[in-house]
This record gives structure tokens, sequence and C-alpha cells, in this order.
């Protein structure tokens, strides 16, 4: 399992995991509010480990999921920022991207893409056709995580850009992503991206945005 820091946060990304992925246009959000929401976060975190608490992992756990549904809030008004894939044809072109390595790199199994973000979830298991502790690491051809959200982001930006006339940034560098550990985990961040819209104010049911995805029948 490969775990490495970003920011200060850490990011588990377990070869063959399922992944629950944000991915947001750049200028989205005020750098105050990334700054802020990462202070309230080193500081909860810090009282946690401070008080030595039982189940202090789920705590913490707790709090990284309280302040991504804050991120999460401010970007659904859209207040900052372009919200190119407000357009049909941009948000078919993210979503041509996604599918381009279903059953290749990954199981896509749910994406929303929103007017200036996308919520994605997808199993990378698919890559390994034994138990990876049989696997002989450094010759296995595995795309990890982060290696697949560069080929869609470079390759979505590409399109994008291109449709749209212009040069530069589309996507911002990083990106929220959160390993999904267990089925009552998967059953909730599912129903979380198919309903953002919904929460949003912009459909009442989310079959009624037309850039959902399920894999499955929910």
């Amino acid at each position: 399992m490969k775990e490495f820091y970003r920011r200060s946060l850490p990011h588990l990304q377990p070869m063959g995991g399922t992944f629950f992925v944000t991915f947001r246009l750049a200028g989205s959000l005020p750098q105050s509010l990334i700054q802020e929401l990462r202070a309230q976060f080193a500081e909860r975190k810090q009282a946690l480990v401070q008080n030595r608490l039982s189940h202090q992992c789920e705590f913490i756990y707790q709090e990284r999921k309280r302040c991504f549904t804050r991120y999460d809030e401010v970007l659904d008004q859209g207040l900052y920022g372009n919200c190119y894939l407000r357009e049909s044809t941009q948000s078919q072109l993210v979503a041509d991207e996604l599918h381009r390595q279903d059953s290749i790199l990954y199981e896509l199994i749910a994406y929303c893409i929103m007017p200036n973000h996308v919520h994605v979830l997808f199993d990378t298991s698919i890559q390994l056709t034994e138990e990876p502790e049989f696997y002989n690491v450094e010759n296995l051809k595995y795309k990890p995580l982060e290696k697949i959200m560069q080929q869609i982001k470079g390759a979505s930006s590409r399109a994008v850009n291109q449709s749209l006339g212009r040069t530069g940034q589309l996507w911002q560098y990083e990106s929220y992503d959160h390993w999904v550990r267990n089925h009552r985990e998967f059953d909730n961040i599912l129903w979380y991206i198919l309903n953002n819209p919904v929460k949003a104010g912009l459909v009442k049911t989310w079959r009624d945005w037309a850039f959902n995805y399920c894999r499955y029948e929910p």
C-alpha cells in the first residue's frame, strides 16, 4: 500500500483499490477558503492527537469529511472562476475521457460532472489478475491513481481547451482522493456523487442530470 503526504494530509493509494476522486476547474475556489479549511483541519487533528482519544483515526477521518463537505458546498454555488462544464459540449468531452480507459485501467462505477468540478468513483483492481502479494511490483505495468488522474486531466484539458479556443491551465493541480474501505462507505459515496446536482438545487432527481453516470442500477 502506498501512502504519501500532500499538504500535510495522508493519502492512501493501495494497489487495486477503489477510489473516490474530486477534481475541479482552476480558480473555482478562493485560496483564502482553502487555507481556512486546511488550518481548521490541522487544528482539530492536533487536538484529537493530543487528547489521545480512542478511535482517533475515525474522528480524524470524520473531520476530513466535514472539511470536504464544506469545500464541495462552495463549489456547488459556482461563485468563483469559470464554469466551463456548464455547457454540454465541454461536459461530454470530459465524460469521453472518463470512459476511454474504462475496462482497461479501471472499472468506471459512477461520476457526476458539475459546472466547475467532477466527482468520479472507480475500481482499479481490473489491472490485477492475481493477488497483489504474488506480483513483482517493480515489473508490474500497473498505473496507480496519481498516473490515472494525470492521464484523465491531461487529455480532457487538451480537448476542452481546443473546443473553447483557449490555452493554459484548465484543472486545479490538486485533486481530492479517498480510498473506499468498505461496502457501507462505497454505498454512501455512490449516493453522494449521484445526488450532487440535487443537493445543489439544479435538478429534482439524480436521473434528471444529463452528466450523471452509474454503471449499475442503484
